[in-house]
């Protein structure tokens, strides 16, 4: 049995015994001011309705309905009959249980329709006591109708409280999984856009030097293979987070891993010049992804939209608990280039060193090439 199904066995467990008290104490009274067998009525409607309430979870609706019915008849027949006013302490208790089960769960019309009811029950509470039907003194009469109102009231407002709360938290999920959704968009961007780059990459180099120079040819083809294989097991990786969050091998590598980067890229004709500080392995997870993440998507725009690059500076550093990473190369700076840059990966980078508080730029330099520098905190602690 889960931690729920506990929770509502003792709610309900709870609320039998304290109809069943309120019964008691009720009968009692009855019997002691009327004397005879007029407790009988009230103590039936009363165990009627409490049942009613413990089946609430079956159909919150048709139990609330129910209910409803079962007070509205008790009325009328304790007007006409010269019975002791109905609904009494205990029948309003259980009542109020299913008004405000049915106000929390239910469509916005039922759980409206509901409410009307119970308060149409009130009504007829007040008119039966104003107008001295029954056979209770007035003053007990208006007791019981306060009684009644009461329990009405707070069964509304908890049933709307559920509700509103209910909201929230759909809202929450809501907004936590369009969260998911973009963090896996822009794991499979990155992911994805890094290796097949590379491998379009090298096999244009291939098809350029197939006839004249084959040994290169076979050294593209095998770095094909290469990054082929890395894309895979990125994206084993990535489905591995999506299937078990505790046990999933990481999605991004760190910065330890950007020299493996600098190589790779190396291989596909760039020079890749890189600065790395030596402190960089104490830098929290979600920084030293995000350093990472951000070199890799500079490197992958470089190859896509500037091949006539021939050498790329990475510099990282680290100064007064802020970390700065710059990723220039020698391209030319053409106004087709700026304008193809500004894609969802420069998106994705953005909101990442966003989300850490940082900022991040991307631009022509003004002697040529391309520049995309971005500053976070070293410690996540400092994010606004």
């Amino acid at each position: 049995m889960g931690d729920q199904d506990r929770w509502s066995v003792t709610a309900d467990v709870g609320l039998g015994l304290g109809c069943a008290a309120a019964l008691v104490v009720q009968s009692a009274a009855v019997a002691g001011s009327w004397g005879g067998g007029y407790w009988v009525f009230g103590c039936a409607v009363g165990m009627v309705v409490t049942l009613l309430a413990l089946a609430r979870r079956r159909h919150r609706g048709w139990t609330a309905v129910a209910g409803l019915v079962v007070a509205a008849v008790a009325v009328l027949v304790a007007g006409l009959a010269g019975l002791p006013h109905e609904p009494g302490p205990a029948t309003a208790l259980p009542l109020a249980v299913l008004i405000a089960s049915a106000v929390g769960t239910l469509p916005v019309r039922a759980a409206v329709a509901i409410a009307a009811g119970g308060m149409a029950v009130v009504v007829a509470v007040a008119i039966s006591a104003i107008s001295g039907a029954g056979s209770w003194p007035r003053t007990g009469a208006a007791a019981l109708t306060w009684w009644n109102a009461l329990a009405w009231l707070a069964a509304v407002a908890a049933g709307t409280a559920v509700r509103v709360l209910d909201a929230r938290r759909r809202a929450t999920a809501e907004r936590v999984r369009r969260d998911e959704r973009l963090e896996l968009a822009r794991e499979l961007h990155d992911v994805v856009a890094h290796h097949i780059t590379g491998i379009v990459v090298q096999a244009q180099a291939a098809q350029l030097v197939g006839a004249r120079q084959p040994e290169r040819a076979r050294q593209a083809l095998a770095g094909i293979e290469s990054a082929g294989s890395d894309a895979l097991a990125a994206m084993r990786r990535l489905v591995g987070i999506l299937r078990d969050a505790a046990d999933g091998a990481p999605a991004s590598a760190g910065p330890e891993q950007l020299a493996d980067l600098a190589a790779r890229f190396a291989r596909q004709g760039m020079a890749v010049r890189l600065r790395v500080p030596d402190d960089a392995g104490s830098w929290p997870p979600e920084v030293t992804a995000t350093v990472y993440r951000v070199v890799r998507e500079a490197l992958t725009n470089v190859a896509r939209h500037a091949p006539a690059a021939r050498t790329v500076a990475v510099a990282v550093t680290e100064e007064a608990g802020r970390v700065s990473v710059e990723v220039v190369d020698d391209g030319p700076s053409v106004p087709a280039r700026h304008s193809r840059r500004h894609g969802y990966g420069l998106v994705g980078m953005r909101e990442r060193v966003a989300a850490l508080g940082g900022t991040l730029t991307a631009g022509p330099r003004p002697d040529g090439g391309w520049s995309v520098a971005a500053v976070l905190p070293a410690a996540t602690g400092e994010r606004r």
